[in-house]
């Protein structure tokens, strides 16, 4: 769907969408306990679907209703496999021999597909990931190196493998002891703490430096913590997950969303006037950072290195455009995403007349001002292009394609932007 946003200042109070990050966090979590949990203020983006659909997989009860998730997990497989077990020697569930086959479907997310890998890994089951092409062609390379490299073992039986459809991991790997490069996703970190979670041993994740995106990794912490599991760095670069335990049921609800209010509150640099409600001051979400970075650009042409927000990258580059410019690093990773965001932003800037300059791990905007396209802008088919150059398209109007993207992560964009009194209408 296309949509033609006309000129228009944003003006009034917008409560922000619950946050993805910590959802996901928390209704995994609630699916591996011991017990039936509630998840309030929840928003069923298509990536939170994503995350309902494959913890269903694991044979849990999820029932909706409004902006509250019940989570009963007294039929899942888990339990299944520890009633197997209890009171054995040998009870952790990666002991079990007998595999059978669970399909966890994914959609578009990665962070969905990359946290139910880690749990799979642990699990003595065949487990098919599919998802659309663009998701699978993502780099899965550190799951890989751990599983295949298991093969030395041969008690292991665990690997990863790909087909044309899905990725295939069988799970029942017997190491609890990783060291992976601190500069990766830290999805992939979320993922082992999980399958570290489920072993009777717990174990260790040695991250070599330099991190990056501590801040989601904290984010995992806090939502395991909460749900009973004790976790913690056990030095600046190492992360434990204790031995023997057991997720513990609750009622919870889910924080205001700092990287979809990033949206809202840019319009506070484009000329408009803005409250955003719903937000904790105490929030551990890495993006809340872009309300320092967004006075940065609006002071000068900053240079920010989005190494521990990389989500933010479309957004920032907007905000720049449309006031003194900026300078970017660490923007590789914005390759990897639902479109290559780096490139993509770039394409569509120039259609807006703005000059930048790309290399490798770097992108520089120049803050000359923004006219009217000359034709549509493309969405990329990725949510954070489509409400980036939405939000420039408030100063010149003009047409988005492939709008509906935002379904990905923000359902309610549009209808939240109008509520401000943008000019948006389908076509």
């Amino acid at each position: 769907m296309d949509k033609i946003i006309n000129q228009s200042i944003a003006n009034g109070t917008v409560k922000v969408p619950p946050s993805k990050s910590m959802a996901h966090r928390y209704i995994i979590c609630a699916g591996l306990s011991d017990g039936v949990s509630t998840i309030s203020n929840v928003d069923y983006s298509e990536d939170i679907k994503a995350t309902i659909d494959c913890i269903k997989a694991l044979g849990v009860k999820v029932e909706t209703k409004d902006s509250v998730v019940v989570i009963d997990p007294s039929q899942s497989i888990l339990k299944e496999l520890k009633k197997t077990y209890s009171g054995a020697k040998e009870n952790d569930i990666s002991d079990k021999s007998d595999i059978s086959e669970i399909d966890f479907l994914c959609r578009e997310s990665g962070s969905t597909m990359r946290f139910f890998m880690g749990i799979a890994m642990s699990l003595p089951f065949v487990s098919n990931f599919y998802g659309s092409e663009t998701l699978r062609n993502r780099p899965f390379g550190i799951y890989e190196d751990i599983l295949n490299n298991t093969q030395e073992d041969e008690k292991n039986n665990a690997r990863f493998m790909k087909t044309e459809d899905k990725i295939i991991i069988q799970g029942g790997i017997k190491e609890n002891n990783f060291e992976i490069a601190g500069n990766i996703s830290s999805q992939f970190v979320t993922g082992l703490l999980l399958a570290l979670s489920l072993k009777e041993e717990g174990g260790r994740i040695v991250l070599i430096p330099p991190i990056e995106s501590r801040s989601y990794i904290n984010m995992t912490i806090q939502a395991m913590r909460e749900f009973g599991i004790d976790v913690d760095w056990e030095s600046d670069n190492v992360l434990c997950v204790k031995e023997n335990q057991t997720y513990i049921a609750r009622d919870i609800e889910v924080e205001g969303d700092y990287s979809n209010a990033a949206f809202l509150d840019a319009f506070n640099f484009l000329g408009g006037n803005v409250k955003v409600e719903g937000l904790n001051p105490k929030s551990l979400q890495g993006d809340k950072v872009y309300l320092d970075c967004f006075e940065k650009l609006k002071a000068g042409k900053a240079v920010i290195d989005i190494a521990d927000c990389p989500d933010l990258g479309p957004v920032l580059f907007s905000v720049a455009a449309a006031n003194h410019g900026g300078i970017f690093t660490s923007t590789a990773r914005l390759k990897i995403k639902e479109s290559d965001r780096g490139s993509v932003m770039c394409e569509e800037l120039a259609k807006l007349g703005v000059k930048t300059r790309m290399d490798d791990n770097s992108i520089e905007i120049e803050g000359n001002g923004i006219s009217s396209p000359s034709g549509s802008l493309s969405g990329h088919n990725d949510h954070r292009i489509v409400m980036s150059l939405s939000l420039l398209l408030t100063i010149v109007g003009g047409t988005i394609t492939q709008a509906e993207a935002v379904r990905k992560s923000y359902p309610g964009f549009f209808e939240d932007i109008k509520s401000l009194g943008i000019k948006v209408k389908d076509i």
